[in-house]
């Protein structure tokens, strides 16, 4: 999964464009045309140079093909599918407040942000196509879509967000002879890690509780509903060959589903007049915050004092 670019994309994004306009103000008089072009051709270069490092950094260890489907739907218990959900939706959601940043209307923003999201990750899906490990995946862009629908729906109809998708992370406790196969599949660095390791993400629905009821909760209050997923050492059995052609079977190993509830903050309901702290929220809510939360998981719930 490219994580990693939409969330170096909309780092870019909050510390340049939320300046005098953004989707929680009034819409600009009028397009603000250098503004326009600026917008425009930062993301050409960014897109253009994103492009580049994910050809040197994701495909460039495997053989170019002929275009070709593949159904990776039941792979990694579905969690990359729900990360592309996230990609989509914070792609959509950056590229609203770049096209507002240049006097857009608020509803053509709206949908040039969505359409921008999809296709962004649509791009990188068809490198996939040609790529001998991978290949087109409708699952892929049907979650691209939903991420995409899911922030421009609530804004044309809320003008808001009031349910947030956010990621958080916990590192998988890989027992020592595993390490190998982590570092295999998700990569050596922290970072790559954080944006690879499917046993260490958690997504959630993060849900205004002030915007659905008429009781004296905080604004910034939100309740998050979240999903996990853990045990998996393969896209879809936990077997695999290394490149020294011995093989290895960790079927021992189960392969488990959790569902989690758990508080969180709305950083866009806390208002600033001062450019650097409405990027520095405006990043924030990317992520979950860590807090105590109820996981369910084979049946059995149990309550975690803090939950990354």
């Amino acid at each position: 999964m490219k994580n990693c670019v939409v969330f170096i994309l909309s780092i870019y994004s909050a510390s340049c464009f939320p300046q005098d306009s953004s989707l929680y103000t009034n819409d600009l008089p009028k397009l603000n045309k250098p503004r326009f072009w600026i917008a425009t051709s930062a993301s050409a270069a960014l897109w253009t140079s994103s492009y580049i490092a994910l050809s040197q950094a994701w495909y460039k260890d495997h053989d170019r093909t002929s275009f070709h489907f593949f159904n990776d739907n039941k792979e990694w218990q579905q969690v990359d599918k729900i990360g592309h959900i996230w990609s989509s939706y914070q792609m959509s959601r950056l590229s609203t407040e770049m096209w507002r940043w240049t006097g857009m209307k608020k509803k053509t923003a709206t949908l040039v942000g969505g359409a921008s999201g999809v296709a962004y990750l649509s791009i990188m899906e068809i490198q996939d196509a040609y790529s001998s490990k991978w290949g087109f995946s409708w699952g892929d862009m049907l979650a691209n879509m939903a991420g995409a629908a899911a922030f421009v729906s609530q804004q044309l109809h809320w003008d808001d967000q009031r349910i947030q998708i956010k990621m958080s992370y916990s590192p998988y406790d890989y027992a020592k002879p595993l390490s190998a196969r982590r570092d295999q599949l998700f990569g050596n660095s922290l970072a790559e890690k954080i944006l690879k390791d499917y046993n260490s993400q958690s997504y959630w629905l993060s849900v205004n509780i002030s915007s659905f009821t008429k009781g004296s909760f905080p604004k910034w209050l939100n309740l998050a509903f979240g999903y996990h997923a853990e045990g998996m050492l393969g896209g879809f059995e936990n077997f695999w060959t290394d490149k020294n052609g011995v093989f290895f079977d960790r079927s021992d190993i189960t392969r488990t589903r959790a569902l989690l509830i758990s508080p969180d903050i709305d950083w866009t309901k806390i208002r600033s007049g001062k450019k650097a702290v409405k990027s520095l929220l405006f990043i924030l809510n990317m992520v979950k915050i860590p807090a105590p939360a109820l996981e369910l998981k084979q049946g059995k719930v149990r309550a975690r004092g803090i939950y990354f």
